[in-house]
This record gives C-alpha cells, sequence and structure tokens, in this order.
C-alpha cells in the first residue's frame, strides 16, 4: 500500500553532505485463490483442526495452482508494491528475492521476474535463506543503496511451499502454505528520520540438520521435501530471534517501549506469543497472519506487512521491528521507521 514518496523517481542517490538512507515506498502481496481449511485436510490425512489450531494457531493456507509459479506470484507482488508506491519499472534499479521454491535452478526467479515486469537494466539475483530470505534482501537491499549502487529496489519473498511437502506427514504439511509479498525500496536523502534504521543478519551451520530440504534440484530428479525438528527448531527460535531483537534494540539505544509495530515471520504463533510477551507488547501491537496463512517462509512478512499498511494499522512514523529464523540456521531482524 501507498506511504508517502520522499524523492523524486530519479533522484541523486547521494548529496554532498548527506549519505541516504532507505525508506520503505510502496509494499505488495499476493494469495494464491485456493484456500485450504484445516478440516479439508483433515479429512486427508490423521489430524484435525483442534489438533493443528492447538499447536500452531493455524485455521486455513492458501495452496498455488499450476499457473501460479514461484515467478507469477512474486511478479503481482512486486506490481502491487510499486502501483502502491506510484512508480513504474523505469524506477527499479535491482531486485531481490528471497525462496526456497524458484521455478527452476536457473535461471533465477528475480531475473525472471525483472521480464515479467518489463524491467530493462540494473541486475537481479535470488538469495536462498529459507525462512529468513525477505530480512536478508532487506539488510542487501539497505547496503547497496547507502553505498550508492542503486536507487530503487524491489525486495520479494516468494514461495510454493506445497510442492516441496510430503502429504503424508501431517507435522510438517499442516504449517506451510504459499504466497509472494513485496516491498519497493527508495534512496531518501531528505527525511533522515524515516526508513530502515539497521539490519542484523547471522547464520549457524551447525543446526542445519533440523530444518532443511531433502533431496535434489530438478523435475527429474528426486523429490524434494522438507524435514523438520519442530521440538529443536522451536526451542533454537526464541532464543536466536530474542538475541537478534535486543541487538537491534541496543545497537540504536532503544528499548521495547519504542516498538509500535511487531511484524514476525510467521511460522507458529507459539513463537510469535512468547516474542511479544518478551518485548512487552500488547497483543493488538503484533501483526497475526498465521491464522489464514499459515508459513510463507520468505514471503510472510512482507504479506503481513502488505495487511497491516492495507488496513492502517501501520501509519507513518511508526517504528516496525521485523525479525525471522529459518532453515540453515539463519536469522536475522531489522528495524524500520515507515
Amino acid at each position: 500500500m501507498t506511504l508517502p514518496s520522499t524523492t523524486s523517481d530519479r533522484a541523486p542517490c547521494t548529496t554532498p553532505d548527506r549519505a541516504p538512507c532507505t525508506t520503505v515506498n510502496g509494499v505488495g502481496g499476493y494469495l494464491p485463490e485456493r484456500i485450504v481449511t484445516n478440516d479439508e485436510l483433515a479429512s486427508r490425512i490423521d489430524t484435525s483442526d483442534a489438533w493443528i489450531r492447538e499447536r500452531t494457531g493455524i485455521t486455513q493456507r492458501h495452496i498455488a495452482s499450476p499457473h501460479e509459479t514461484a515467478t507469477f506470484m512474486g511478479e503481482q507482488a512486486a506490481r502491487r508494491a510499486l502501483d502502491a508506491a506510484g512508480v513504474g519499472p523505469d524506477a527499479v534499479d535491482a531486485i531481490i528475492v528471497g525462496t526456497s521454491t524458484p521455478d527452476q535452478g536457473f535461471p533465477a526467479t528475480a531475473v525472471a521476474i525483472q521480464g515479467a515486469l518489463g524491467v530493462t537494466r540494473g541486475f537481479a539475483f535470488d538469495l536462498s535463506a529459507a525462512c529468513s530470505g525477505f530480512v536478508y534482501g532487506v539488510s542487501i537491499a539497505d547496503a547497496m543503496i547507502r553505498a550508492g549502487q542503486c536507487h530503487g529496489v524491489l525486495v520479494i519473498g516468494t514461495e510454493v511451499y506445497s510442492r516441496i511437502l510430503n502429504w503424508q506427514d501431517r507435522g510438517t504439511c499442516v504449517l506451510f502454505g504459499d504466497g509472494a509479498g513485496a516491498v519497493f525500496l527508495r534512496a531518501n536523502t531528505e527525511h533522515a528520520d524515516r526508513g530502515i534504521i539497521s539490519t542484523h543478519i547471522h547464520a549457524d551451520g551447525r543446526y542445519g540438520d533440523i530444518l532443511y530440504i531433502d533431496g535434489a534440484t530438478g523435475q527429474t530428479a528426486k523429490p524434494q521435501h522438507l524435514v523438520m525438528n519442530g521440538r529443536e527448531v522451536f526451542r533454537h527460535a526464541v532464543g536466536k530471534l530474542a538475541g537478534a531483537v535486543d541487538e537491534a534494540l541496543a545497537a540504536n539505544h532503544l528499548t521495547h517501549n519504542d516498538i509500535d509495530w511487531l511484524v514476525p515471520h510467521q511460522a507458529n504463533l507459539r513463537i510469535i506469543d512468547a516474542m511479544g510477551k518478551r518485548l512487552n507488547l500488547r497483543p493488538e501491537q503484533v501483526v497475526i497472519t498465521v491464522d489464514r496463512h499459515a508459513n510463507t517462509s520468505a514471503a510472510s512478512i512482507p504479506l503481513a506487512l502488505d495487511e497491516a499498511v492495507r488496513d492502517g494499522r501501520i501509519q507513518p512514523g511508526h517504528l516496525i521491528l521485523i525479525e525471522a529464523l529459518g532453515g540453515g540456521l539463519t536469522w536475522g531482524s531489522a528495524l524500520i521507521r515507515f
């Protein structure tokens, strides 16, 4: 949805006396048309609506149809973000896509989206950080904008997890959904009090075996299935996310009371509730979409941002904290003044 524009389409990235900061000028999202409820899943596998709700908070998820590929959904979300920012493809210098479910090994999904949008310059690439992909993408885009390498960057999370799930494994297949979200970031030299304040990203490969995709890439290769040790993921999630949140606040001399909104990765309602309580936030200060979207991996934070901006909760001047943890393990946080 639209956020105040702070520069012209082709404003200089730097001025002699001020380095640029990075503002969020538009957000957009896309969810597949098909909705699958818990009851529908319970008709196929040994589970129930009550079992899923109690452990995850999820009531339904969106599942992609054959035409709703990672590229298609990412393009739709990107178009909506550009429309919200009031700019066209000529404002885009770079496209960064976080995805664990690309349509092909290569070309990158970002390059395919670049072509679909009609962006004829700049660069595009995918990054693989699982559910942390959007936070990683925002961090990279912010660094590039501050360095003067680009003016306008689309950061997209797009996932089709329904195509890598073992639909007989009730411990994982009930957790995930499909979708895409995007933000359009722009260099800003006029309003130093707005934009991305700081980002903090981490990884620890010692824990790669608790959440991963088992299988090779390619349609003729071994089928890919997501594998997860839910107990271990939960144990690491709360501690590592709390550390990333404290790191972001300490780096900017802020406290929990300064946060207006927590927009977390939407993996599990228990994890989200634990983080909200740790930050002493009221429940209404935490943006929750996991109940309706399930876990859309790298798409979950931009989808939640899109919803909260669109319905008027997030307003200019609000301080937003985003955080995520994913397979790798990867994790990170960012503070953004809208």
